[in-house]
C-alpha cells in the first residue's frame, strides 16, 4: 500500500512539475507568433493621411495628387505630400510606375524635420529612372556617409550614391522600395537588391512622396513598426 501512494506521489508530482514548466512555454511561444501589423498609409481610397506642399502656390493641391483606381496619381509639379504624423523605427513599402512608358524624376522622403517648400529638410530616397536607390540630403540634413569634397562648398543637394548597378524594371512596370529607418540608419531596397544604407542623427520624422518632373504612381504604401 505504501508502495502505491509513494508511486502516485511521484507520478502526480511529475505531471504538476510538466504543468508548471509547460505553462510559461506555451505563453512564450505565444507571444512569439504576435505579428506587428502593418499601417496603410495609403487606404486606396484617398488622401485624407497627407499634407500637400506644392512650390507654386497658386496651384490646388487636388489637381496634383489624385486617386484613381486604388493609386496615387501625381503630375509632377514640384513639391510633395507627407504623412500627418511622424515615424521613427519602421519598415516603410512602397511601389512606384513611370506612366505611360516615360522615366522621369521623384523620390520618397524619410526622417522630415521640416516641411520647407519646395524641399523639406529630410532625406530623400531618389527615384529618378536610373539611379533609384542614392540619397539626396534634403534641406540642411546630413549623413554620416556624406564627404564634401575638399576645399568646396557643400553642395546644395549632397548626395550619397546607391551601391549596385540600377535594379529597376522598365518604364510601365511596377517596382519596389523597402526602406528600414532604425534608430537613424537608413537602409534602402530597390526591388530587393540592397542600395544604400546611411546614418542619420535624427530617428524621427514624417514621411512623403514627391511631386516632380512629370507623372507618377504609387500604391501600397505601408510602414511597420520595428
Amino acid at each position: 500500500m505504501r508502495k502505491t501512494i509513494s508511486t502516485l506521489t511521484l507520478i502526480l508530482t511529475v505531471a504538476l512539475l510538466f504543468n508548471c514548466s509547460g505553462k510559461p512555454k506555451a505563453e512564450a511561444e505565444s507571444k512569439a507568433e504576435v505579428k506587428v501589423e502593418a499601417e496603410e498609409l495609403f487606404n486606396g481610397k484617398d488622401l485624407s493621411n497627407w499634407n500637400f506642399v506644392l512650390q507654386d502656390t497658386a496651384l490646388n493641391p487636388a489637381d496634383v495628387y489624385t486617386v484613381r483606381d486604388g493609386v496615387i496619381h501625381i503630375t509632377g509639379q514640384l513639391g510633395y505630400m507627407y504623412t500627418n504624423k511622424k515615424y521613427s523605427n519602421f519598415k516603410l513599402h512602397a511601389e512606384w510606375s513611370w506612366p505611360n512608358g516615360v522615366e522621369s524624376n521623384s523620390g520618397i522622403f524619410v526622417l522630415i524635420e521640416d516641411t520647407k517648400n519646395p524641399f523639406p529638410n529630410g532625406i530623400e530616397c531618389q527615384l529618378k529612372a536610373g539611379i533609384a536607390g542614392d540619397f539626396v540630403l534634403l534641406g540642411g540634413s546630413n549623413l554620416a556617409e556624406f564627404k564634401s569634397p575638399e576645399g568646396q562648398p557643400r553642395p546644395d543637394f549632397p548626395v550619397v550614391t546607391k551601391q549596385e548597378e540600377s535594379s529597376e524594371k522598365p518604364a510601365g512596370e511596377w517596382n519596389t522600395a523597402e526602406i528600414e529607418c532604425k534608430d537613424g540608419i537608413i537602409t534602402v531596397y530597390i526591388n530587393g537588391v540592397l542600395q544604400n544604407k546611411g546614418t542619420n542623427t535624427v530617428k524621427e520624422g514624417y514621411i512623403g512622396l514627391q511631386s516632380e518632373g512629370t507623372d507618377i504612381q504609387f500604391r501600397n504604401v505601408t510602414v511597420t513598426p520595428l
